[in-house]
């Protein structure tokens, strides 16, 4: 989205009060035509994750610091999508383009922060699978509520005090870092340099301890013997290891489409960005639905209340 202050110009001097969102500046005549699409997503999104939250709440048997770890990453997409998606709806469908500066930051802190505590999240939870696998007997004295609650911490000060140095100066339906420091009149060389070493900092740190978490838990599978214990301990890490394939490739095309903004059409990253918020939402809650029984039985029985 190109993303445009509402008195440049000659009154770039002024102070701002509001920007104007500006999406896909070559193709604005089809953009009405995805409200609906993105609108399902999105209402697909926040049912899924309701769901999830819901029936980890009401089920017994999901009282355990896996599923509080999963409670936290679908709390996470749905303050990600609530954040992004009804004002795209909004410019989409009744071409509300205006943003206060105020809403703009607010919005780019959240996404920022947010984005890297999933991250962390998903490091989190691949810890939490390698103590299961690797140290069965001491798993439940080393992943307890205790642990999650200071996981938690952990994720949101972690990020969040990362996130906070924001640059005070947008191309996009999003107010991304890049997009807002591009209407800045000053030397932003610094301000990317800062974007580029905490987001990669943050980002990288989980990726290199995920997997190091996963090549342990391979150790630890290739050396059992019993018939179909290898499979069965692989499996209890399948809809993590899904969620992680999905969050990174999702990601890293997204980088990529924005390194080569001169060589492809700059609509596809702006398209990119948006189903980068609606679509592993959308998935997640999914994927660790139909991949885990007791999750599946407790979503069952909360549909049979109904």
């Amino acid at each position: 989205m190109a993303l445009s202050n509402s008195s440049w110009g000659n009154y770039s001097s002024a102070p701002v009060s509001e920007f104007l969102l500006i999406c896909f500046p070559n193709y604005q005549s089809w953009q009405h035509w995805l409200c609906l699409p993105l609108s399902l997503l999105f209402l697909l999104a926040m049912g899924a994750n309701a769901s999830l939250l819901v029936t980890i709440r009401l089920e017994a048997s999901l009282h355990q610091p896996l599923y509080y770890l999963l409670s936290l990453l679908s709390l996470l997409d749905m303050v990600l999508c609530l954040t992004v998606i009804p004002k795209v709806l909004a410019i989409f469908r009744f071409d509300l383009r205006a943003i206060s500066f105020f809403a703009c930051f607010l919005q780019m802190f959240i996404m920022n922060s947010f984005l890297t505590m999933e991250s962390c999240t998903f490091m989190v939870m691949a810890y939490d699978r390698y103590v299961a696998i690797c140290h069965p007997l001491r798993y439940p004295s080393i992943i307890t509520d205790q642990f999650v609650a200071r996981a938690a911490i952990f994720v949101v000060a972690r990020n969040g005090l990362f996130s906070l140095p924001v640059p005070k100066v947008i191309q996009n339906c999003i107010c991304t870092n890049l997009s807002v420091s591009k209407l800045s009149c000053d030397d932003i060389t610094f301000n990317r340099l800062y974007q580029f070493v905490a987001g990669w900092t943050l980002l990288g740190s989980d990726l290199v301890l995920i997997v190091l978490s996963y090549s342990f838990i391979l150790k630890a599978v290739l050396r059992l013997r019993a018939e179909g214990a290898a499979a069965k301990a692989l499996s209890t890490c399948g809809s993590h290891l899904i969620l992680i394939l999905f969050f990174s490739t999702v990601l890293l095309v997204l980088v990529i489409t924005n390194l080569a903004r001169k060589r492809i059409p700059p609509d596809v990253p702006i398209l990119l960005n948006i189903l980068h918020h609606l679509i592993p939402p959308a998935l997640n809650p999914i994927v660790y639905g139909v991949r885990t029984k007791e999750l599946k039985q407790g979503i069952q029985k909360l549909l049979s209340r109904l």
